[in-house]
């Protein structure tokens, strides 16, 4: 059922979208009001989640490091692993965003007979690593719809992409990539035992939403030819706040459409945005520098304070009499 319900729902909002525009001709509707909508949802939810999270109380120094701790001069530090400063915390947060260095460095531990044997985990940090940035580059070239001009480094990322030269329309090396990676993610996730004991189906629906936005634009690109004119048409007047509906583009457009947009509306309230949150961890975006500098809970209270001279003076008889030693004395 954790598959099932969210394939049967992401299959639902394709067939809307179809029905709604091929049938009732609620171009409108899918062109104009949905992405609004889905925008307004992801603007509100990204702040929210980001304030909400920035109020939080971290009144001590937690964070999560391994390697040695700046300490005596003649000591090494691994200023990386165990940053004491601001530059160490950003070349620490830059590795972890663009490279995902702590699941590269990811063990998995199986048991063999009475033992455990612990081995490499790098296929995930492979294939996550694929995906995103695949991701980002395809997210990239489709701001060519957005804007007019098209700024140099935006044409040059798509020649770049396009590298390969195999068929025509030119093969992009990003709609490959992020196809095989998605399928991996998922393969993962229904193979692995233990991942799939442990997945739900908010794990699977943003998986299956992004497999069909991507199948959707790949049918666009290589076998439904649609009229780039007239959806980059709809897109700078999404763009201008002056919408304009277009007929004649294809109900496939408008599923990868109706699907992003339920994509986009989704992130801010699902696990996806660990994207915005990563920066804001506490365990993460801190230097661990508590040797060298005192930090004081700003939100203590000044309590009454009983030390041990006073508690000695004020049993002083009962200790004397079982026999307990007097620092007094």
């Amino acid at each position: 059922m954790k598959i099932a319900v969210p394939l049967a729902l992401t299959l639902a909002l394709a067939g809307i979208a179809w029905a709604g525009t091929q049938l009732l001709g609620l171009y409108g509707l899918f062109g104009i009001v949905v992405p609004y909508i889905a925008l307004a949802s992801f603007v509100i939810g990204f702040v929210y989640r980001l304030v909400k999270w920035g109020k939080s109380a971290v009144p001590f120094r937690i964070p999560t490091t391994c390697g040695q701790q700046k300490s005596l001069p003649w000591v090494k530090q691994s200023k990386i692993e165990n940053p004491s400063s601001f530059a160490g915390v950003v070349g620490r947060m830059l590795l972890e965003v663009l490279v995902f260095r702590s699941l590269f460095r990811n063990t998995k531990t199986e048991k063999h007979g009475a033992s455990l044997g612990t081995g490499s985990a790098k296929w995930l940090w492979f294939g996550a690593l694929v995906f995103h940035w695949s991701m980002l580059i395809v997210v990239l070239r489709h701001l060519r719809f957005f804007l007019e001009p098209v700024p140099a480094p935006l044409a040059a990322l798509e020649g770049f992409d396009s590298l390969l030269q195999v068929g025509l329309p030119v093969l992009y090396i990003t709609d490959l990539t992020i196809v095989c990676a998605l399928t991996f993610l998922f393969v993962r996730r229904v193979v692995v035992p233990r991942v799939r004991s442990l997945s739900l189906p908010n794990d699977f629906f943003p998986l299956f939403l992004l497999l069909g936005i991507v199948v959707a634009g790949v049918v666009m690109r290589y076998f439904v030819r649609v009229d780039v004119e007239a959806v980059k048409e709809v897109a700078m007047g999404l763009v201008t706040l002056h919408p304009v509906v277009v007929d004649g583009i294809g109900a496939v457009f408008y599923v990868h459409l109706f699907l992003a947009c339920a994509l986009v509306a989704y992130f801010p309230w699902s696990k996806l945005m660990h994207a915005g949150g990563v920066v804001l961890s506490p365990t993460r975006n801190m230097a661990n520098n508590s040797r060298s500098a005192r930090h004081v809970n700003p939100w203590s209270r000044d309590l009454p304070v009983h030390t041990y001279a006073e508690y000695e003076e004020e049993f002083k008889d009962k200790m004397v009499k079982v026999g307990l030693p007097l620092d007094a004395e």
